[in-house]
């Protein structure tokens, strides 16, 4: 097939055979948008679709593109996804954009698991308790990042230990250590997250360390990256695949 052939079977895969209100006004940009898009950016690369869904979800996010991530919600579920890896991956960026636009997000999931029937709220995937939570993030981040975590709490200024520590039990206890995704998934889902905010170059070249660290190479890493780009567009997409070369040199 050609990419138009291919981004007509995968559009439909995603969404069904409907006609997108944008097609009755300006069907060239909706052509050029889904011939690359569905055409080609989903067939580049090892991903599979269940993941391309989950980065996609990641990015409308963090973009805050509330309509468009309604409807990949609902291509999420057409996937395969479960209610469960859907959400969890909506709740993965709060750390990192903060609880009011996670929320945006949240409202909007809940609104097509309502209309498809999905019982609300589903089951719970916590972890931790209010006496582990820190260890257990802690016990994350090493996995992640190495012994430099306990160096970097070490070396911070008094004034500044709780940031680590709201660092460790917030970001890596309440929301690493949850069911639904593995720690492979979450660390390649942050940074798809943190490389579509753009500005975040240091945070980046730390996560493309931590994805390699637990499993992630350079190739689902550029994949992963990839698959962001229609989304976040090419400036931040060469800054994210610079702090990948920096990180993990071509041989």
């Amino acid at each position: 097939m050609n990419r138009i052939e291919k981004s007509k079977e995968k559009f439909n895969q995603l969404f069904g055979e409907g006609v997108t209100a944008i097609r009755a006004t300006d069907p060239d940009f909706q052509d050029i948008l889904n011939h690359f898009i569905f055409g080609e950016v989903f067939y580049q690369g090892n991903l599979d679709d269940k993941m391309r869904e989950l980065i996609t979800l990641v990015v409308l996010t963090t973009n805050q593109t509330l309509p468009q991530l309604k409807a990949h919600v609902s291509a999420a579920l057409n996937v395969g996804l479960t209610p469960v890896e859907i959400k969890e991956a909506v709740y993965q960026c709060a750390p990192y954009i903060g609880f009011p636009k996670t929320l945006n997000a949240v409202n909007e999931v809940n609104e097509v698991f309502k209309a498809k029937n999905i019982a609300l709220p589903i089951e719970s995937q916590k972890q931790v308790n209010e006496e582990n939570r820190f260890d257990k993030g802690v016990s994350v981040q090493v996995e992640l990042f190495g012994d430099f975590i306990t160096k970097m709490q070490e070396s911070t200024p008094s004034n500044q230990k709780h940031i680590q520590e709201y660092l460790s039990a917030f970001c890596f206890g309440d929301f690493y250590t949850r069911g639904g995704l593995d720690l492979k998934t979450r660390e390649l889902l942050t940074l798809c997250i943190i490389s579509a905010m753009g500005g975040t170059e240091f945070q980046m070249k730390g996560h493309v360390q931590a994805n390699k660290n637990v499993g992630n190479n350079k190739e689902t890493i550029i994949n992963a990256i990839t698959h962001c780009l229609p989304y976040m567009g090419f400036p931040r997409t060469l800054n994210a695949l610079a702090c990948v070369n920096e990180i993990i040199p071509e041989n």
